[in-house]
């Protein structure tokens, strides 16, 4: 009798084949697989002896796929492909807590005015937010949604959707503003002469102060790795900063701050929602909410 093993023979051996086929050379695949590129060429030439069938046309140190081996990988990731969404539907299922990822400042000055908004959507409310200045942590498997800063073409491996431009402007107290009316007028050159408090950012980061006031000489005043740091001392009254478009909606409702430019400088990259390409329909629900609020 036939059965799955007899009639699919040499499992590892397909999925190599698949990662070379997809990378279109066995170096690739074998960097992905974090194996030799011999085990990769072992692999799949063990597979071509077991169908006798060549998998690959090979012309030096270069392989193409022949017509045999396009199907086949197609069929194979196809499968695995099945395979995949239903672990993940499985893991969705059984999983106890929705976790979603993102920076600390970034879930202070955002997400915490929505977070009813997620938890809303997830029976008993069971979400934990994890929060991390390295991205890499939001690439483990029960991160079901992270919040990151950049381009899609960082994560070519996750669904991609924009939630904030990147971009800033000034703002200050109102108190602060009353000390300084001068900087009412949105002068760049106005601020030089206030007291400034700093993203610790790179020299001549395009969001820094020197940027936007057009020194080049570093600017005095303190300097602050966190965001949220900043942003208690700016409603303090001790300075006037640079708030990221969205992270100072909270703030401006409430009037702690007010917005000293109507226009704002924009960085190359911007706020993202990532989530897997099979992410099941919660997860779904959760980003288009998180989305909508944007919007609205």
């Amino acid at each position: 009798m036939r059965t799955l093993k007899t009639s699919l023979p040499l499992l590892n051996a397909m999925v190599v084949f698949e990662a070379a086929a997809r990378h279109g050379g066995l170096t690739a695949a074998a960097h992905e697989l974090n194996i030799a590129q011999s085990a990769v060429s072992r692999h799949v030439a063990n597979l071509e002896r077991s169908l006798s069938i060549a998998l690959f046309a090979r012309k030096g140190n270069r392989v193409t796929l022949t017509e045999a081996g396009a199907f086949l990988a197609d069929a194979i990731r196809e499968g695995l492909g099945a395979i995949s969404q239903a672990v993940d539907r499985l893991s969705a299922r059984d999983a106890d807590t929705f976790v979603i990822g993102c920076s600390h400042d970034f879930a202070q000055a955002w997400l915490m005015p929505r977070f009813g908004l997620v938890t809303a959507e997830i029976a008993g409310g069971r979400v934990l937010l994890q929060t991390s200045s390295d991205y890499r942590d939001f690439d483990q498997p029960q991160v079901a949604l992270s919040i990151r800063f950049g381009t899609p073409e960082q994560w070519p491996h996750l669904q991609a959707e924009k939630l904030l431009d990147g971009e800033w402007f000034p703002v200050c107290a109102p108190d602060f503003l009353a000390r300084y009316p001068a900087l009412a007028s949105a002068d760049p050159k106005a601020f030089a002469n206030v007291p400034l408090l700093h993203q610790a950012t790179q020299p001549g980061a395009i969001d820094s102060w020197e940027s936007w006031i057009g020194s080049e000489r570093l600017l005095p005043g303190p300097r602050f790795s966190s965001y949220m740091s900043m942003m208690h001392e700016t409603i303090a009254g001790r300075g006037a900063a640079l708030a990221w478009g969205g992270f100072a909606d909270e703030h401006l409702r409430r009037g702690q701050i007010v917005r000293l430019a109507a226009t704002a400088r924009r960085h190359e990259g911007g706020f993202y929602i990532l989530t897997r390409r099979n992410a099941g329909p919660v997860v779904r629900t959760v980003a288009r909410a998180l989305l909508d609020s944007v919007r609205a």
